[in-house]
């Protein structure tokens, strides 16, 4: 097991909403707790090729989904070799990549996350952690959200940590036992329906502030989540495609009384997870929908003066998944657990993670 107790980490996050790649060098150090620092960050957007390969890639076959993976590698690498350069970036003991869902079906036993390792030590020449999915999922588990861990260690200041991505998850702990799970989706439709209007996303909700409810679409949306809330399952892109993208089809509903109303229901799920304790929570709040002022606003409503809600600086609302992603790479090097049962719903807790040039 490494005994260091600093480490110099890149870590890469591609989430469902294909914003671009969250890339953050941050040194993590061990002293009776851990600590971080974020060296430097920043976010590569897609090119419109990219964002397409990427969208399209579910729909490839086999042959060209491996073609894909492979120049997926191949471009993260680049995209880490020119952050280094251009920061003057020294002593990176590795980097720890998400890599980009393809396919998440662990009630089949698998999930897929494109982005080969090889091809990224390949580029860079520099050790590389990535795959961080699939032990728990052939364990039996969701195999998501991973980013719990990181909440328990590096966040522990707050009671429940709320991150705002294609999908809305939080974790806390209940009897000395961190529990996290996904909520909702919030990107991955608010986008869907800002690309109805030409727009990549709604800056600050304005365009959803303008619409108008409609309690018919509310009450469709919030039922999409009746099934989900009792196991309280990863939120995958398929259950997006299958239920929600349809509702938000509607064409006789406007696009700004759509996005009005995806917007409500997000805040109406989060909010009955963020209360459901009974006790007045401090709130971290991060990820993209942390900076649309609408949707906040919506969910300040509905917590009332039962939950303190805090965004952080925006160096970590941005880049909070990158962050632990590093960090999952850490304790994945000290063979530390980094894998929660009582979250993904595993046999058993892990150090998951395929480590590339590293002994």
């Amino acid at each position: 097991m490494d005994s260091k107790q600093k480490y110099k980490v890149i870590g890469l996050m591609s989430g469902t909403s294909l914003d671009g790649v969250d890339m953050a060098c941050c040194t993590f150090s061990f002293k009776k707790g851990w600590t971080f620092v974020i060296e430097k960050a920043e976010t590569i957007r897609y090119s419109t090729e990219w964002f397409k390969k990427l969208k399209d890639a579910p729909t490839l076959s086999a042959e060209s989904l491996l073609e894909v993976d492979h120049a997926y590698g191949k471009f993260l690498g680049g995209l880490c070799k020119n952050f280094v350069k251009k920061h003057k970036i020294k002593g990176v003991d590795f980097i720890s990549s998400h890599g980009h869902t393809i396919f998440h079906q662990p009630e089949k036993g698998f999930t897929l996350q494109i982005g080969n390792g090889n091809d990224i030590h390949s580029v860079t020449g520099l050790p590389v952690i990535n795959d961080f999915r699939s032990l728990d999922v052939a364990n039996g588990g969701q195999g998501a959200p991973l980013v719990p861990i990181g909440d328990k260690l590096l966040f522990s200041d707050y009671d429940v940590c709320l991150n705002f991505g294609g999908i809305a998850n939080l974790s806390y702990d209940l009897k000395k036992q961190r529990l996290a799970f996904d909520v909702c989706y919030v990107n991955m439709g608010l986008n869907y329906l800002a690309e109805k209007i030409g727009k990549k996303y709604d800056e600050n909700g304005d365009v959803a502030s303008s619409g108008e409810l409609n309690n018919d679409l509310l009450v469709k949306l919030n039922a999409v989540y009746q099934t989900t809330r009792q196991k309280r399952p990863a939120l995958a892109r398929e259950l997006f495609e299958q239920k929600v993208q349809p509702l938000l089809d509607q064409e006789k509903i406007s696009v700004p009384d759509r996005l009005r109303t995806f917007t409500e229901s997000i805040a109406m799920q989060l909010s009955e997870v963020i209360l459901q304790s009974g006790k007045k929570n401090t709130v971290l709040c991060t990820g993209g929908g942390a900076l649309n002022s609408f949707l906040m606003y919506r969910l300040i409503e509905h917590c009332g003066d039962d939950a303190t809600l805090v965004i952080p600086e925006k160096e970590v609302i941005d880049f909070k998944e990158a962050i632990v992603f590093a960090f999952l790479g850490v304790l994945r090097t000290r063979n530390q657990v980094n894998c929660l049962k009582s979250v993904t719903g595993a046999t058993q807790d892990s150090s998951s993670g395929l480590m590339i040039g590293l002994t």
